[in-house]
């Protein structure tokens, strides 16, 4: 999975078991599996420096979540289903779910900061040279 607005990378592995002991790491370790039309990422080693939400809420080592993502509305919508457990933090598990839409308004596009492509401060400056085709 790639975020569209730099450069991180999420891996899930299809088809595998979790490693024994994985190290913890920003996107912890995800494995996933189809269930029909859905595809299930299990995902556990997360740092504990990362935040389960957008209010940064804290977790422990013990964090475990399943993600169920399906495309719904004749393909114009991804659903996002997560199930949250971590009994070091929490009292009880919890579900939360997310929808994207799709747009064909714009190509996804990258943003690098060291770049400065973005022009956050509104500064005149020239735009980020565009090949018209692949050098490769």
């Amino acid at each position: 999975m790639i975020a569209t607005d730099d450069i991180q990378v999420r891996h899930v592995y299809l088809n595998v078991p979790h490693s024994r002991n994985p190290k913890p790491t920003w996107y912890g370790e995800s494995v996933g599996r189809y269930e029909g039309d859905t595809l299930v990422v299990d995902t556990i080693g997360l740092s504990t420096k990362a935040f389960v939400d957008n209010y940064r809420t804290p977790h422990t080592e013990k964090l475990h979540v399943v993600e169920r993502f399906q495309i719904i509305d004749g393909g114009k919508t991804l659903e996002v289903k997560i199930h949250v457990e971590d009994p070091g933090a929490f009292t009880t598990p919890w579900d939360a779910s997310q929808r994207y839409v799709r747009s064909d308004l714009r190509p996804i596009q990258e943003r690098v900061c060291t770049e400065n492509n973005a022009n956050y401060f509104n500064i005149e400056i020239d735009p980020t040279p565009k090949a018209d085709k692949p050098d490769f």
